[in-house]
């Protein structure tokens, strides 16, 4: 069962907090309520917040006042702001800042619903990145010195400063934002935007109106203007995240819009053009959704100017210890322990695991472990059991755990009982590290939907 998302509304007016709170309760939120900007920040340390919905106006701190500081503090947590008619342009001026979105007062419900059900999914796939430290040893604000991120590196420094469009590719959870976010910072478009877009968070019917803004009038809801996030990162750098989530379609208007800087809003007639270096991260095989007709070939090109591969954390595995000790000191601070490292033996464990969830799943286990383990250093007791039980010699576990005994059980059925427990936990990964999405594990895996369907009816992992 999903985890309920916590959802945070800051406004100054009691009937409005009760109307959002009653709605928001409906949706199957969990909602906290405050009045004014300081309670907002003392809220946001006190709650594992989600999605902050706040007004412009409150006393304290205003609107643009929490915005920034639950941005340097809170970077992942989405911030809608609420706003009048006469204060949109303050409202454009607050996601240019780095607020998700907004809705302008009297809002519709529908409206209002879409853009707080867009942000609570940007939450849950953005904890997939992993945020960088200055004080790390690497570059850029990313963890790392192996052979594979320093090439890395030097494809950055070359081409930060360029107007060129940059393709990221490399599986998932191995920090692609952290790369855009590196090209934006060192060149000479810094100071302007740099205006984030997960495609896969955005159901497709909303992608057009999301990219391109659209006029008042232009569908139902659409009670007022607003711009896209192609004007928002006007001056400034756009990254487009999991583009290969965006539909056929939609590809052709997408396409137009970077060979000429210049698109029309949804419902309008008029030309907006911009300036906006756009940088593109995905982790599927772009050539080979070509072949399938799932991506233009044209497109590709156009995206694939400048490539840079992020290698999986399994084939940089001299960097694991960096980001060990990363993590330790997030998680001590976050979860108040006094954690001093791994042990070798743990460590030893660590290294030999192939990390199929990369740093994300790294992440992940050294959190899980400073919760079970007692203030000092991790041993080896405190790993999640697929990490102990792997193997460095076999790489995919084959043998692992495999009760067999020559004379007792034929090599065909030890081989055969041995496929099917790497198959069954293999599957059963790729699952957990997708959520369940039979779609989505099946591209990890790079089979059909259909082989996964009867690959999971006969392990056994349908009910799972």
């Amino acid at each position: 069962m999903d985890e309920t998302k916590q959802v945070l509304v800051a406004d100054d007016e009691d009937n409005l907090r009760r109307v959002l709170k009653a709605q928001l309760q409906h949706d199957g939120y969990e909602v906290h309520c405050v009045a004014d900007g300081e309670a907002v920040l003392q809220a946001m340390a006190e709650h594992h917040i989600d999605v902050l919905i706040t007004d412009l106006r409150m006393p304290k701190l205003d609107g643009m006042q929490v915005l920034k500081a639950v941005c340097e503090r809170y970077p992942k947590v989405p911030v809608i702001m609420i706003t009048a008619h006469g204060t949109v342009d303050t409202a454009v001026e607050a996601l240019k800042v780095g607020a998700f979105d907004y809705v302008t007062k009297p809002f519709d419900r529908a409206e209002f619903r879409s853009v707080v059900g867009k942000a609570s999914r940007t939450r849950e796939l953005s904890q997939k990145h992993v945020s960088g430290d200055p004080n790390e040893r690497g570059r850029y604000r990313i963890i790392g010195q192996s052979e594979p991120m320093r090439g890395v590196y030097d494809v950055i420094e070359k081409v930060a400063d360029t107007p060129s469009t940059v393709l990221i590719t490399g599986e998932s959870g191995t920090g692609k934002e952290l790369i855009a976010r590196a090209l934006h910072e060192n060149s000479a478009r810094r100071d302007k935007p740099f205006v984030s877009v997960n495609c896969a968070a955005i159901p497709p019917d909303l992608l057009e109106s999301e990219l391109f803004g659209y006029e008042k009038g232009a569908f139902t809801g659409a009670v007022t203007s607003k711009p896209g996030r192609f004007e928002l990162a006007h001056g400034g750098t756009l990254f487009l995240d999991e583009i290969a989530e965006i539909p056929v379609s939609m590809q052709v208007k997408l396409l137009r819009a970077l060979q000429e800087q210049a698109f029309e809003r949804v419902g309008g007639i008029k030309t907006i053009t911009v300036d906006s270096r756009l940088v593109a991260a995905t982790n599927r095989d772009l050539k080979a959704s070509i072949a399938e007709g799932g991506f233009r070939e044209d497109l590709y090109y156009r995206l694939n100017v400048v490539h840079v591969h992020l290698p999986p954390l399994r084939e940089r595995p001299s960097d694991v210890p960096l980001l060990l000790e990363h993590f330790v000191q997030k998680f001590n601070s976050k979860l108040g322990r006094a954690v001093i490292g791994f042990e070798d033996a743990a460590m030893k464990q660590l290294l030999r695991y192939r990390w199929p969830g990369n740093i994300r799943e790294l992440e992940n286990v050294v959190e899980r472990c400073m919760i079970f383990a007692e203030d000092g250093d991790v041993g080896a007791q405190h790993l999640p059991a697929e990490i102990r039980d792997s193997e460095g010699a076999a790489e995919l576990n084959l043998v692992a755990g495999i009760e067999a005994t020559p004379g007792k059980t034929g090599l065909k059925e030890a081989v055969r009982k041995a496929t099917l427990k790497l198959e069954r936990e293999f599957i059963g990964r790729a699952l957990d590290q997708t959520g369940g999405n039979v779609t989505h594990t099946a591209r990890l895996l790079k089979i059909s939907r259909k082989s996964l369907q009867n690959k999971m009816k006969e392990l056994g992992l349908r009910n799972d």
